[in-house]
């Protein structure tokens, strides 16, 4: 990697911040909004299951129904659209469709596959485990999507505040999936208000 990719990767990172004021004369297109997803399912997962499902707010028309379900949030109908990010509480469904391609394509052995779906339904039979990994690999996807919308050139805010079962009720969500955050993408109206870090020597321990 060279050393300009590298300082534009870390700028990216550096510069992200959490906006909550965007200019509601902004558009994104449907196509920037699948390519800002398509990187953002490149995010790592346990097994490589992709444990997230993302339902996307772009039209006008359904950020207002979103609006009351985010406790009107004036981002929600300002932002150029809103991501409800999604974790798969049955993500070993995915099994099949992950690996039998790496079969068909000689990368892995079918007995070695086998043996990962195995694994897979055995620890999927504990539903504790199946939420906390719905929330944690959905979670590695929603910090992609906010770095790659930074990257293109939006900015972002990460929403906890909304009511998760009016969500999957009003937008009929299946109850395979578990809302986890709302983000926001948009352009920025007005600057990130400033955020004070805790030290890193506070929040890290070497052994």
């Amino acid at each position: 990697m060279s050393t300009a990719t590298t300082e534009s990767i870390l700028s990216i990172m550096s510069e992200r911040s959490s906006v909550r004021k965007y200019d509601p004369s902004a558009k994104i297109s449907k196509d920037d909004l699948k390519e800002i997803l398509e990187l953002t399912g490149k995010a790592p997962s346990a097994w490589n299951l992709q444990h997230w499902n993302f339902m996307v707010f772009h039209s006008d028309e359904s950020k207002e129904r979103l609006l009351p379900i985010a406790y009107n949030q004036s981002q929600i109908t300002e932002a150029s659209a809103v991501v409800a990010i999604l974790g798969d509480l049955e993500a070993n469904k995915n099994t099949d469709q992950v690996y039998s391609p790496l079969v068909e394509a000689g990368f892995m052995k079918e007995e070695i596959k086998d043996t990962l779906a195995g694994q897979i339904n055995g620890a999927y039979q504990n539903p504790v485990f199946a939420r906390d990994a719905a929330f944690s690999n959905a979670s590695l996807a929603a910090m992609q999507l906010m770095l790659t919308a930074k990257a293109k050139g939006y900015d972002t805010c990460a929403i906890g505040g909304f009511n998760a079962q009016q969500l999957s009720e009003t937008f009929k969500i299946e109850d395979r999936f578990v809302p986890v955050m709302l983000i926001s993408i948009g352009k920025a109206a007005k600057p990130a208000h400033q955020s004070s870090r805790i030290s890193i020597d506070e929040l890290s321990t070497f052994l």
